[in-house]
């Protein structure tokens, strides 16, 4: 498993016995509680971006770095903390969360470069269902190898953002990538890839796990799969700006 959300420690409480069909985690249930979450982060989403948008930016800050913090907080307690009835409260508390961290950033990135964040978004919608379709075609299989390939390359990456991250501290950067240099966007379009095929690996894993654990895992798999999709639209949207910066 290459989302760092399903690894094995992470579900290590589950049960692997059949369950009965209508306690046990179904594909159907789980679409519906990703839709669900979608809505969640879109209501609040959309009152950080028309913070932003009106002038009320102070406010929008500390909704966004709010939001950021609440969010991780949240992820590590759905990540390890047992899979029960609490993920209907915790898994909707993130992706509201997420949704503040989302739109005050989109509409920043929106203002100085016009029409990016629908963009973004479009590209999110379609490489969801690009990679949907690849998996249920069996285009893209999901090995082995192929999990073992995607999940070193997600660790990469985020090494690269935690060097980053460490590095802002003493006022210094990685040089190139995250710039809007032949390098930078090589980077980002790395990242975009390795976000989108993340994709395959948790519809492997949703699938792998129905009937198999109980149906508060719907909440939990939905989460995971937002996780990926957030991270996807990040990655998109930063693309798309350094690829709009070199135009200006």
């Amino acid at each position: 498993m290459s989302n760092p959300v399903l690894q094995e420690r992470v579900l290590k409480s589950t049960s692997f016995n059949s369950l009965e069909n209508d306690s046990s985690m179904t594909i159907n249930g789980t679409i519906i509680k990703t839709c669900m979450l979608g809505l969640f982060m879109a209501l609040t989403f959309a009152y950080t971006w028309y913070l932003a948008l009106a002038g009320f930016a102070d406010k929008a800050i500390m909704l966004g770095q709010g939001g950021t913090i609440a969010g991780f907080i949240l992820a590590i307690v759905i990540c390890f903390a047992p899979k029960n009835k609490f993920l209907i409260l915790t898994t909707p508390l993130y992706a509201m969360c997420e949704g503040l961290f989302l739109g005050f950033i989109s509409a920043v990135f929106n203002m100085r470069f016009p029409g990016v964040a629908s963009q973004a978004a479009m590209g999110t919608i379609f490489a969801l269902f690009g990679m949907f379709i690849l998996y249920k075609t069996k285009l893209v299989k999901c090995t082995d190898k192929f999990r073992m390939v995607i999940f070193n390359s997600t660790l990469a990456l985020a090494g690269i953002y935690f060097l980053q991250i460490i590095l802002n501290l003493f006022h210094l950067s990685i040089p190139q990538i995250f710039s809007n240099s032949p390098i930078g966007i090589g980077f980002s379009v790395i990242c975009v890839v390795v976000a989108s095929f993340n994709l395959i690996v948790d519809f492997y894993t949703v699938e792998q796990f129905q009937g198999r654990v109980s149906k508060d895992y719907e909440w939990f798999f939905g989460f995971s799969l937002m996780v990926t999709i957030v991270w996807m639209y990040v990655e998109i949207l930063q693309l798309l700006a350094k690829l709009q910066s070199r135009n200006n």
